[in-house]
């Protein structure tokens, strides 16, 4: 098995783990959360997908995928590349309301889809590029893409165990 093999194999997974956190839920059971503050599911799957859109966008030097279309207006957003979620205040939170269910898989199917052509592509020393100077140690292309399947999974998670809660 070689190096996109491996990610492409963690990155597979998880499509069905946010098809499983979402799929059936109303607008509204997509905003609830379990107290006030917390995030919802909605907004967990929204989050995991703007971390991947943006940080893909970044290493491949194109667009994020959620500022074309309508997809930020699907969540009840202004198209904000900078908007991921990442340091959203409670009030922040419970203002992005995805439109359906679908709206998520639909946007993160895109997002993953991108990322999985992407991942294909690459050889083992591409993982060893740096990405990002602004941290110490630098970044990498191989931790990058880790921090991205390793987020996703963990918000997906998250949602799922919010789902329970529903």
């Amino acid at each position: 098995m070689n190096v996109s093999e491996v990610l492409n194999e963690a990155l597979g997974r998880l499509p069905d783990l946010v098809r499983g956190a979402v799929e059936g839920l109303t607008p509204e059971q997509l905003h609830w959360a379990p107290a006030a503050g917390a995030n919802s599911i909605g907004w967990l799957v929204w989050h995991l997908t703007r971390v991947q859109d943006g940080h893909v966008a970044e290493l491949l030097g194109a667009e994020q995928i959620y500022l074309t279309g309508d997809w930020a207006a699907r969540f009840g957003r202004k198209p904000d590349p900078d908007d991921s979620g990442y340091g959203h205040t409670a009030a922040e939170v419970a203002a992005v309301r995805p439109d359906s269910w679908q709206a998520l898989v639909e946007y993160y199917t895109a997002v993953h889809e991108r990322t999985r052509d992407y991942v294909a592509g690459l050889a083992p020393d591409d993982l060893d590029r740096v990405v990002d100077e602004r941290w110490d140690p630098p970044v990498t292309l191989g931790v990058r893409l880790v921090s991205v399947i390793d987020d996703d999974a963990q918000h997906a998670g998250q949602a799922a165990y919010v789902r329970g809660l529903l």
